[in-house]
């Protein structure tokens, strides 16, 4: 970095002897064209006069200075008596010169000035597109926490700065545009934060400035090189600091809703469970009451009772297994438990454990060979194909072809559960797995809890992997899944 810049000073002072070779020329010059021309020195002084103006609009003060002082001396020398001496004759050229001078250095503060102001006015004119520039990034962007984090990057980007730190109090968090970020640039914006609204030098070449809401500290905002003025600055500082303010404020109205919804949800699982959970306690309270009154019922009537009471039984089994499925989903203590395993093996196990449900079904299994081994937790996936499958057997009719399928994709291991029953509306598809939504229904089809596609997906999110469905009404549905491939032991895997 060191070299850079020495040869950027170099550059520089090169460029600087040129300008004053230049003024010297241009100075010369005009000298022998008036001498060449015969010019009086009325007309030597005009000429000198432009040249002195031109050279402080383009040049600045110092260098017009140089050329008036060369130009003072040239029409001293040739054009005021007595000829190519430095001497004046009297008065009359006294009072020549002196006016010359005094117009040189008057011209040159004026001209000065009025390029001062004009570069002022370009730099205000930058910094305002800039700024502009900076607002309608922030306006675009929809993720308010996406925006936090890009903000340096941002920031550092429009207004061409090296580095950009920015810390917000609400988080305790850092971002920066750059990879390292020394501890002491942390303390000391972290300071900084609950201290004066104004800039200071910070550590690493950093100004900093505390962003305030109103007089409420929101956290604080670092940069280098020093470049930005103090007017820019606080704009900036004012622009990020409202951004802070639209994230603090998103973040509590998505705690309010996420507050609201719950209450929603836990309303609607009570409202559900309840409908659902009195609907075999009342067929059990029907069957069990008509065993015991009934004392003319023969044979065939009390293994009809007997079978209502086995039937609602166990719906009313299902019913509280997957209420305690989603409880332990919202409450997050999902576990996954990694082991080897043969993918047909999982697909033959889950077939086993849902025969009540299939056994009016034709089951296919097919495996793409090599039945290798992979990594993953049987007990999870078991019971998201438990799910597939029951509700494959529930919404197609006896007979209906089943297939489960499994194959190795790239870095996953995908599955399908496939059946050539009735379909999905289109309608329907978009809100399957949502929590409780059963959809349209057929006469034929059994009226489920609606917490089954939920709770496949919930326990693949946490496994790793995802889901989706397609169907085509009147020739079935397809639901695909898939977790990530692991052929060896993850902690060997990794090593």
């Amino acid at each position: 970095m060191i070299p850079v810049m020495k040869i950027m000073d170099g550059l520089s002072d090169s460029r600087g002897m040129i300008h004053w070779f230049f003024a010297t020329l241009m100075a010369m010059l005009t000298t022998l064209v008036l001498t060449w021309l015969g010019a009086n020195s009325t007309t030597a002084g005009m000429v000198f006069l432009a040249l002195v103006v031109w050279s402080a609009t383009q040049a600045g003060r110092r260098l017009s200075l140089y050329i008036a002082a060369l130009c003072a001396l040239s029409f001293d020398f040739f054009f005021l008596l007595p000829y190519h001496t430095f001497r004046l004759a009297g008065a009359l050229q006294w009072v020549d010169m002196l006016a010359f001078a005094a117009c040189c250095v008057v011209v040159s503060r004026v001209a000065e000035k009025a390029r001062h102001q004009a570069l002022q006015a370009k730099q205000r004119q930058a910094d305002v597109e800039r700024l502009y520039e900076l607002s309608q990034e922030m306006m675009l962007h929809e993720d308010a926490d996406g925006l936090i984090r890009d903000l340096p990057r941002v920031i550092g980007r429009i207004f061409a700065l090296d580095g950009v730190v920015l810390y917000v109090c609400d988080q305790e968090q850092f971002y920066a545009s750059t990879s390292e970020l020394p501890m002491s640039i942390c303390d000391s914006l972290r300071a900084m934060a609950h201290g004066p609204n104004s800039m200071l030098a910070i550590p690493g070449d950093f100004t900093a400035m505390s962003l305030m809401l109103g007089l409420r500290p929101v956290g604080a905002l670092g940069w280098r090189p020093a470049e930005l003025s103090r007017e820019v600055a606080t704009a900036v500082s004012a622009q990020v600091a409202i951004v802070l303010a639209r994230s603090i404020a998103i973040e509590s109205s998505t705690r309010m809703e996420a507050a609201r919804e719950g209450e929603r949800l836990r309303a609607a699982l009570i409202d559900s469970l309840t409908h659902e959970l009195r609907t075999p306690l009342t067929s059990i309270r029907a069957a069990a009451t008509t065993l015991l009154d009934s004392e003319g019922l023969d044979e065939a009537g009390r293994l009809d009772m007997a079978k209502i009471l086995d039937e609602e039984s166990r719906r009313l089994d299902t019913l509280i297994g997957e209420a305690v499925e989603m409880a332990e989903i919202d409450a997050h203590v999902v576990e996954v438990h990694l082991v080897p395993q043969h993918p047909r093996a999982l697909l033959e196990q889950a077939v086993e454990e849902s025969r009540k449900a299939l056994a009016a079904h034709r089951v296919t299994i097919a495996v793409e060979e090599p039945d290798d081994p992979a990594w993953f937790d049987p007990h999870l996936l078991g019971r998201v194909l438990r799910h597939l499958l029951e509700n494959a057997a529930h919404h197609t009719l006896p007979g209906c072809r089943v297939t489960l399928r499994s194959r190795r994709a790239a870095d996953r291991l995908e599955f399908s559960v496939e059946d050539n029953g009735p379909g999905i509306d289109a309608m329907d598809l978009p809100l399957i797995f949502e929590k409780f939504y059963s959809g349209k229904r057929s006469a034929i089809v059994r009226k489920g809890s609606g917490m089954g596609l939920a709770i496949a997906r919930a326990i693949l999110d946490a496994h790793g992997g995802a889901i989706e469905v397609s169907s085509v009404p009147g020739q079935g549905t397809s639901f695909r899944f898939w977790v990530p491939l692991v052929d060896k032991q993850p902690e060997t895997a990794s090593s």
